[in-house]
């Protein structure tokens, strides 16, 4: 028998491995091609950076981290099925239906990432796959929003995949079969190499998206990555969700409560429980009898730029009216840019952090501190009031189980009632409120009452507005028909029998769409708020605040004394608002402290970035150990209360 040559076996070699990274060579080119046209479309941004090449170099780098950690195992076992042709052919075909299912993945992402920019200005994230359970709501948005690009989709990744398949199919051919000390020196070298790809980094960590964090322009940096990779990396982050997510800094907790306590501005007598580290004593500015009922309306999506009265386009006659009739807050910043951030912050007053909100995280959902919570013990009858379905984020178990007495859906509403695919119409949603608040007598109550008119696909009853574009169902006009909404609701309270012991208040969850080239777009976090009631009068509020500071700030205008674990400030009190104001802003993995104009900016891996907010922009600034101590802090503050527990009243 004659043993085959060391050149004979070192093509054979060489063959094999150029027959196994051929089809993976083509994911690569398809990936590459794909960067390049997102390239030229968003060559705006990478222009203003400056930074021309990195985002092919290290587009490159992260094809080759998912591909290399998607195939290390089928490609380091498949020359051992390659010593006999019998075996090759039985293997070849699962081989070509892993190969191509992955490329199907990379293909359906890569197509849903332009709609993903234009609507989150990044490539997809969690939030991508977070809301597929809410598959009623979810499908009638994109097919309201995007029908031509799924029916481009649905074109395209069928015939993409079946081409692949076949291509792929020619080039898995062995013409000889390869000894087996040509497999045993394959195998550990294959294995070897696309480990060392998959890591991409000879450091303490793997290269992670930090890696790719070289410009200022979050997107710019996100054209380095692909979207498989993108929403990988995210699921595979929300494993910490658990302990409040990844840590930007180290602080001893010790020195954080020092600092978060400095804060809040108030005096150390006043802490009560050294379990509880913030829990506090917070006295009312105002003193009332029988305390006031709290009505808190939560308009989804409403960002400055669609309020006249904060410079933005004449789409809130009746908001802008209210704004010179009722405490109004010129400078006011929403934690986040999701509905259940600002649910978060304004029924608990809680920081936002690296993982997805409490509403929806384990720890949270028994024995958590809310407005309700809070209120309950009072003797209110609290609840939540929504159109749409009350499970949505898991926001009806996280209320009834902190302190909410009841929940109105949109099972609740009459046939009548119109019905958009996110539920019943703004008009619809007051009325209901409007009759529940008109069966108190004497007992206080608190209700939170969310709107969702103003929400992709913008559906909303004909004939209300007059339509300020001529399409019916976009943004602005669904903006101003919200408007339209609460004013009716706001005029039909003044009339009521509750009017006259209510403080009611108008806030935005976030804004409606969070985009920019800045690390942090923090003129995209700005949003409005108005309080109103019998005896609140006309004022302006010009400090920099969050929306952690209006459970507070409510508590007083309601003549509610209490002890509660709140950081935020009582803006009824002219020492907070003389003092420099704060604001903190989650957006994605990107952390932004901001004290007056002065910003930290936390990412993940990176070291604190210090930057001056001036004119809209963010421009670089000297360095700030002060204030990046504060962001720190807050920051671990927020994780270590949500996973020790400490952000409760006491049992």
């Amino acid at each position: 028998m004659t043993r085959p040559s060391t050149h004979s076996g070192y093509t054979s070699g060489i063959r094999a491995v150029v027959m196994v990274l051929a089809p993976i060579v083509i994911m690569l080119a398809f990936l590459s091609l794909w960067r390049l046209g997102l390239y030229i479309w968003q060559f705006d941004r990478v222009q203003a950076t400056g930074e021309y090449g990195f985002v092919f170099l290290q587009g490159v780098r992260f094809d080759l981290i998912t591909l290399a950690a998607a195939m290390i195992i089928p490609v380091s076992l498949t020359p051992l099925f390659m010593m006999g042709r019998g075996v090759f052919r039985r293997w070849r075909v699962p081989l070509l239906v892993y190969m191509t299912l992955w490329f199907g993945l990379l293909l359906f992402m890569e197509l849903a990432t332009p709609s993903f920019i234009n609507q989150y200005d990044s490539r997809p994230n969690y939030l991508f796959v977070e809301y597929l359970k809410h598959y009623r709501e979810v499908g009638a948005t994109l097919l309201a929003e995007y029908p031509w690009q799924l029916a481009l989709s649905a074109i395209l990744l069928p015939l993409g995949s079946i081409a692949f398949f076949r291509v792929s199919r020619r080039l898995l051919a062995v013409d000889r079969p390869l000894h087996w000390t040509t497999v045993a020196a394959l195998v550990p070298v294959l294995f070897v190499t696309f480990a060392v790809l998959a890591r991409s980094s000879l450091g303490h960590r793997p290269a992670n998206p930090s890696t790719v964090s070289l410009t200022s322009d979050h997107l710019v940096n996100d054209l380095a990555l692909n979207s498989t990779y993108t929403v990988l990396y995210a699921i595979y982050l929300s494993q910490q969700d658990a302990e409040g997510g990844f840590h930007y800094g180290v602080m001893p907790f010790a020195e954080v409560v020092d600092v978060v306590r400095g804060e809040m501005d108030v005096d150390a007598g006043r802490f009560t429980d050294p379990q509880i580290p913030t829990l506090h004593r917070q006295d009312s500015a105002r003193h009332r009898d029988r305390p006031y009922n709290l009505v808190i309306v939560l308009e989804e999506s409403l960002g400055a730029e669609f309020v006249g009265r904060l410079g933005g386009l004449p789409l809130t006659p009746n908001l802008d009216r209210l704004a010179g009739e009722g405490l109004w807050f010129d400078n006011l910043y929403a934690t986040g840019t999701r509905s259940v951030r600002g649910i978060e912050a304004v029924v608990s007053g809680f920081l936002p952090t690296p993982a997805v909100s409490v509403v929806k995280l384990n720890k949270s959902q028994r024995d958590f501190f809310t407005l309700a919570q809070l209120l309950d013990k009072h003797g209110y009858d609290t609840g939540f009031i929504y159109g749409g379905e009350s499970h949505f984020d898991n926001m009806r178990g996280f209320f009834l189980n902190n302190g909410f007495n009841y929940v109105i859906d949109e099972n609740d509403f009459d046939a009548q009632a119109f019905r958009g695919s996110w539920g019943v119409s703004d008009e619809d949603l007051f009325d209901k409120a409007h009759q529940k608040f008109s069966t108190y007598a004497d007992k206080p109550f608190f209700s939170l009452v969310f709107t969702s008119s103003n929400h992709a696909p913008f559906e909303f009853p004909d004939g209300r507005i007059e339509l300020y574009e001529p399409e019916k169902n976009t943004v602005n006009n669904a903006v101003k028909y919200a408007d339209y909404a609460v004013g009716r609701f706001i005029e039909r309270a003044r009339q009521s029998s509750y009017w006259n012991n209510t403080v009611f208040i108008v806030i935005a969850d976030h804004n409606s769409r969070v985009y920019g080239s800045s690390l942090v777009p923090i003129d995209r976090f700005h949003i409005p708020a108005v309080i109103l009631g019998p005896d609140i009068r006309p004022e302006v509020v010009t400090t920099l605040a969050s929306q952690i500071d209006i459970a507070p700030t409510l508590l007083s205008l309601i003549g509610v004394s209490a002890t509660h674990p709140m950081i935020g400030r009582d803006l009824t009190r002219p020492e907070n608002r003389r003092r420099p104001g704060r604001a903190i802003m989650q957006f994605n993995g990107t952390q932004a402290y901001m004290e007056d104009n002065n910003v930290i900016v936390l990412r993940k891996d990176l070291p604190p970035k210090t930057l001056l907010y001036r004119d809209g922009e963010l421009q670089e600034a000297a360095d700030d150990p002060p204030l990046v101590k504060k962001a720190i802090a807050h920051s671990l503050f927020a994780q270590t209360a949500y996973a020790d527990r400490l952000y409760r009243l006491p049992r």
